[in-house]
């Protein structure tokens, strides 16, 4: 029998299987799929996010992260009242990202900018209380597919934004901004974006939008082939096959050097755990490797005969990461606040970075060596245990491995800092932890 079946485990009837738990993974399902759209800057520029002034401002504009804590804020308070407070095993593991936060706090009376710390602190607190949501009341939902659907529509206007900006959006942004008066004047990190052909749609950068294509995509396809249940197989095969290329679309557009890598190592990972006979899964593997990393090469072709000048600016990032947390490795320069110690020490002609490029160098410099082992053992540790607990359910393995996905963009990427990217990752990990052990 192929291990791709699906096993429905049975489960103890609780509050977070009947009403109450369905109208929490609706809500939280339409906060998910809202933070696509309006969160998707990093929680240390929410200053220059201003208030939506009029309907159309609030339609088409970015929105000020206070405004997702509120929402969260009544998350909180529904599922208060649908969890069910049971931990999974290793439990010593779930008490790990509270020691991480903790030490945060410890690490930010040594800041060198309070202000940065304060936002960063309180975005921490958000992704946590994400985790802990997915963990102990979206888990125990027997109709995850309500989750699922606020999703998908989050997602799929997020898509949608970024076909828009490639069939023209883009050209036409460009030459309204150009023929506005002092353009010139522009922070030059906008400027640089804005001469680009690479699409970003709803997130702050192309980066961002190929960390949330990671995240996302594997367990939407998933969900599009199982919920539309009414049609027929060859019928949802080209819905979700539709689905795949429009994403598979903008991951391209996006023009991501490591998001088309982490893909390639994705669809490896799929490969090797496919129904195939071991011969013929390593030659196709070989193969399809081969085919992307060709690919690869002739897509960015011009962007190594520049130079590569994107991994030589992430190099200088990761030296000063490196040296800070060298200079302070008990408590760091304080969390949100590498920029700070980076104009302090960059070279005159490198570019400014306001974060690392890699989430767990960001946890060194930021908050010392305690925040760096905390962060990591946490995310590497549980994404490595679930993996042995994905087990035969399509539906786990596919959340899994966006999760393993955006682990590995993390290496090269700020992730974390971003509510629509990591405050989602911490979501997901909540929930594919308690829906593991309930599982097994």
């Amino acid at each position: 029998m192929s291990q791709w079946h699906t096993i429905e485990p049975q489960r103890a009837p609780s509050a977070a299987t009947g009403i109450g738990g369905s109208v929490f993974a609706i809500l939280a399902g339409l906060y998910i799929g809202l933070s696509l759209l309006k969160f998707g800057n990093p929680a240390i520029l929410d200053h220059l996010i201003p208030v939506p002034g009029s309907a159309l401002e609030v339609v088409f504009q970015s929105w000020p992260l206070r405004w997702s804590h509120i929402m969260l804020a009544g998350l909180v308070m529904v599922g208060l009242l649908t969890a069910r407070w049971t931990l999974p095993r290793p439990r010593w593991l779930a008490f790990l990202p509270l020691v991480w936060l903790a030490w945060q706090w410890i690490a930010a009376t040594q800041t060198i900018d309070p202000r940065l710390t304060r936002v960063t602190l309180i975005h921490f607190h958000a992704v946590l209380a994400g985790f802990y949501l997915g963990l102990f009341a979206l888990a125990p939902v027997r109709r995850i597919g309500l989750f699922w659907g606020g999703v998908a529509f989050g997602f799929a206007l997020m898509v949608w934004t970024g076909f828009e900006q490639r069939l023209g959006g883009l050209e036409a942004t460009r030459q309204f901004v150009y023929s506005q008066p002092g353009w010139e004047n522009l922070p030059a990190e906008h400027l640089k974006r804005l001469g680009s052909d690479r699409i970003f749609a709803t997130l702050l950068y192309p980066n961002t939008l190929a960390g949330v294509l990671i995240l996302l995509l594997p367990p939407l396809l998933v969900v599009t082939w199982r919920r539309a249940t009414w049609l027929s197989p060859a019928a949802r095969g080209v819905i979700a096959g539709l689905f795949a290329v429009c994403g598979l679309a903008c991951l391209y557009w996006s023009g991501s050097k490591a998001g088309w890598l982490i893909a390639l190592v994705m669809l490896v990972v799929v490969l090797l755990r496919a129904p195939f006979e071991k011969r013929w899964r390593a030659a196709i593997i070989i193969g399809l490797v081969s085919l992307g990393v060709a690919v690869f090469f002739v897509r960015f072709s011009g962007y190594f005969q520049k130079g590569a000048t994107s991994v030589s600016a992430r190099a200088e990032y990761w030296r000063a990461a490196w040296k800070t947390f060298a200079d302070r490795p008990v408590f760091g320069s304080g969390p949100g606040t590498f920029a700070v110690a980076y104009r302090q020490i960059k070279p005159p002609e490198a570019e400014m970075a306001r974060l690392t490029h890699n989430d767990y160098l960001e946890q060194a410099s930021d908050s010392g060596f305690v925040g760096l082992a905390t962060y990591g053992t946490f995310v590497i540790g549980l994404a490595l245990l679930l993996y042995r607990r994905c087990g035969a359910d399509r539906m786990r393995f596919a959340v899994w491995l966006g999760v393993f996905g955006w682990v590995l963009q993390s290496g090269v990427e700020f992730g974390l800092y971003i509510p629509a990217l990591g405050g989602t990752a911490f979501w997901l990990l909540g929930w594919l932890w308690g829906a593991s052990e309930e599982g097994n």
